[in-house]
């Protein structure tokens, strides 16, 4: 199939197309959301219901799922920080940025995600999304009639400003 869609590298075949298919578990939490990753890029969503944790599906809505992830376009995953989810651990996060196209507009979902893991098998808990910070100015905002602070001496809306 060529390159994995989730960003590692990896061939899919080698990557997260076994985990998706259930020919191979997640080693790691890492691995696991990569696979989610790739199942809403590939719309498997059947795999995005099966890999929640047990204790949390009763609230998954698999139809609101499945429409994110047929009508969206999925443009790329960056993993920000893993923390836990290792091979010898129960419990991780992973936050990651995930950009998508949704009715022409390029959105960014920037998530802190828990996975758990239960018999052996990693899951998904839940996620927190994690929301832009605010940044404040500096400076006073310049006026639109006060001089251009570049020192020409016109005002800012006919200069710098224009």
């Amino acid at each position: 199939m060529g390159a994995c869609c989730c960003g590692s590298g990896s061939d899919y075949d080698q990557c997260c197309g076994p985990i998706i298919s259930g020919a191979t578990k997640a080693e790691t939490a890492e691995a696991l959301m990569r696979a989610r990753y790739a199942a809403f890029v590939t719309k498997q969503t059947d795999f995005l219901h099966e890999s929640l944790h047990p204790d949390h599906r009763q609230d998954h809505d698999v139809a609101a799922t499945r429409r994110w992830a047929e009508t969206a376009q999925w443009m790329g995953l960056k993993v920000v920080e893993v923390s836990g989810g290792g091979a010898a651990d129960q419990e991780g996060r992973v936050e990651f940025i995930a950009t998508y196209k949704e009715a022409g507009i390029t959105k960014p979902h920037h998530e802190i995600s828990r996975f758990s893991r239960q018999d052996g098998d990693w899951y998904y808990v839940d996620g927190q999304l994690s929301v832009p910070k605010t940044s404040t100015r500096a400076q006073p905002k310049v006026g639109r009639n006060e001089p251009c602070p570049c020192g020409s001496g016109k005002k800012y809306k006919k200069c710098c400003g224009a």
